[in-house]
């Protein structure tokens, strides 16, 4: 896990997909005035230079915002997630990526709070640095994230939206989200959980999601996003799925609108397609 970092993905088709879900959830939370927190369990380092050399390795964003960039007819949470990557990138040219913890600091207003957890040692540096100034806003931990929601849940205020996005490089990590989520509802159980995880041929992602409704949450939201169809070795990510527990009533609705769009936009061979499927009490 601590070999892991998301430079190397910045932008890609599941960073759209994750961040267009997380920004409406937040905006919704932020429509009435009682304050609430932000946590995020992985928050990696921030932001990314798309020309650095961890991000042009791969390009992975080439195949992702960089589809979406100049792209017209956009459904209006699409556009409204590109707003927000415009803001870093005011000339125009596309150049940089937020990350995850960039995009929620957008949208707290002064009583909210945002709590960051990153354990690579240099993705933690490149975070407090990103965060320079934010005051008692911001609050970043290098730790365990899993660890750290013991801590902070419940939230002072009784209104959270936690982000679960490990990097599932180890069998342990499906493990460690279930379990997390299991002890967060009990300390919790009226937060916002929005988890995110790979399409992988692997037995572990694929029983993900049925373990995941398992947990016996009343409210979910499940999506997913397949750019093409699983590869006959049996290696690499074909898509990503979120599992949104307690989500906003407004986002299965902006889903169905928005997902179609990105399916057509972001595929990258036979077997693209999205799915929607929910819970509601």
């Amino acid at each position: 896990m601590l070999s892991y970092r998301h430079a190397y993905h910045a932008g890609n088709h599941a960073d759209v997909l994750k961040h267009l879900i997380l920004l409406q959830i937040a905006q919704y939370m932020g429509e009435k005035p009682a304050p609430f927190w932000i946590v995020d369990t992985h928050a990696g380092a921030g932001r990314y230079a798309l020309d650095s050399t961890h991000a042009s390795k791969l390009a992975e964003w080439r195949d992702g915002v960089g589809r979406l960039w100049d792209a017209t007819s956009l459904p209006a949470a699409a556009v409204d997630y590109l707003d927000f990557i415009k803001m870093l990138n005011p000339d125009g040219q596309l150049k940089h990526y937020p990350g995850s913890p960039w995009l929620a600091r957008q949208l707290l207003r002064e009583s909210d709070r945002l709590r960051l957890y990153e354990m690579h040692s240099t993705d933690s540096k490149l975070l407090i640095e990103c965060f320079k100034g934010s005051g008692r806003q911001v609050t970043i931990t290098e730790g365990d994230g899993f660890a750290g929601l013991k801590a902070v849940l419940p939230p002072p205020p009784r209104r959270g939206l936690v982000l679960i996005d490990p990097s599932y490089e180890t069998r342990g990590d499906y493990t460690a989200v279930i379990k997390a989520l299991q002890e967060a509802l009990k300390r919790f159980a009226t937060g916002t959980y929005a988890l995110w995880y790979p399409m992988l041929p692997k037995l572990e992602s694929r029983e993900l999601p049925d373990r995941l409704k398992r947990l016996g949450a009343k409210d979910w939201l499940h999506a997913t996003l397949e750019v093409r169809a699983p590869s006959s070795d049996g290696f690499g990510m074909h898509g990503s799925g979120m599992f949104i527990i307690n989500p906003p009533w407004t986002l299965e609705k902006t889903l169905h609108e928005s997902l179609p769009a990105l399916s057509s936009l972001l595929a990258q061979g036979p077997g693209a397609k999205y799915t929607l499927e929910s819970q509601s009490t």
